[in-house]
């Protein structure tokens, strides 16, 4: 054996005892594409270069040059300009964390991609598609996964808030959110309809006795529901669109009269202390009291006798003011001898 020869067989013999021996990754597939060259850039941009070259197993959808030329230029640049935000979880949603062979793939399967979403797989006639994309070429290989070519890029489904969600975030409507959930309406309250919630705070529920409210909450199909939907219109209703004495008629079939007078506005016998919490879904107006509908009479009978009764307001000082001053700190006084204070804005 020549000096050469036994120079190689050494080198070689090194490389394979340390590891070292070079191996190809879905990163280095999609470098190596003539028809990848704006994929493997936004990649390099986002600094995902190196997961996708790691040991971790992958699943790259990779779209194609031709995709990416879909999107405007002054679009993608905005993409590239910021790297690490909205185009990293854009590629993020071309990758899972396996190994997903065409063969593994079956039609109406639901794929959660590294960023998060879901993306349904289809299959027709042999042709497989990936959320809005066609898989154009299949199984490229590498040591730590596969790349699929696709003719679209997968775009993350955008993250939406409903006006039950935030019920949800509030800290003052624990009860609402309870009563919402045990009636039902939390899915109604979360799709893709148009509502208007007016909201009563805990304080609000506050003044229901407990025994009543347990009594609702015990038949939360029945009248608890009716008391809910009271709350609620079918369409978006920002403080803007409110005026002095509008009829609003709420989804359980009451009207309620809308008041509106130095800059405060009234719902029926509740005031409003937060306005316009906008949701992809609708809006959230926060009330300081509960609207009951005419046709619940026995549950307003059982509250009205035992809840308390407004009075009248009065200022840091002690002295009587309207209940409808704005810009000043009021203490509401009620018939119990409760105070509630609050700082009154001009919306």
């Amino acid at each position: 054996m020549n000096i050469l020869n036994k120079t190689t067989l050494v080198i070689f013999s090194i490389l394979l005892s340390t590891n070292l021996v070079i191996s190809q990754s879905v990163f280095d597939i999609i470098e190596g594409s003539d028809s990848h060259n704006t994929l493997e850039v936004a990649i390099v941009a986002a600094g995902l270069e190196e997961t996708l070259s790691s040991e971790g197993t992958f699943t790259v959808f990779a779209p194609t040059d031709d995709a990416f030329s879909l999107v405007p230029t002054n679009v993608l640049d905005q993409l590239l300009a910021d790297p690490t935000g909205q185009l990293t979880q854009i590629l993020l949603n071309h990758v899972i964390g396996s190994v997903a062979m065409s063969s593994d793939l079956s039609d109406g399967m639901m794929i959660t991609t590294l960023q998060g979403s879901e993306v349904e797989v289809g299959i027709n006639n042999g042709v497989v598609t990936i959320g809005n994309a066609m898989v154009t070429m299949a199984d490229l290989e590498a040591d730590n996964g596969v790349v699929h070519v696709i003719d679209a890029i997968l775009m993350p489904a955008e993250e939406t808030t409903s006006v039950f969600d935030i019920i949800e975030g509030s800290d003052s409507h624990n009860t609402l959110e309870v009563a919402i959930v045990a009636a039902g309406l939390e899915e109604t309250l979360s799709s893709e309809g148009t509502f208007t919630v007016f909201a009563p705070t805990d304080d609000a529920f506050s003044l229901v006795p407990t025994n009543v409210l347990d009594q609702l909450l015990a038949d939360p199909t029945g009248q608890l529901t009716q008391i809910l939907l009271n709350h609620v219109i079918g369409s978006v209703a920002m403080s803007s669109d409110l005026s002095d004495g509008m009829m609003i008629t709420t989804l359980q079939g009451s009207e309620v009269e809308v008041g509106i007078n130095n800059g405060v506005v009234t719902i029926g016998n509740a005031m409003v202390t937060m306005a316009d919490l906008e949701a992809d879904n609708g809006v959230v107006h926060v009330i300081d009291a509960i609207l009951m509908p005419e046709e619940v009479n026995d549950v307003d009978e059982m509250v009205s006798s035992m809840t308390e009764k407004y009075l009248y307001s009065v200022n840091i000082t002690g002295q009587i003011v309207d209940r409808y001053i704005t810009n000043t700190i009021v203490f509401d006084v009620y018939d119990s001898g409760k105070t509630k204070k609050r700082f009154a804005i001009n919306q």
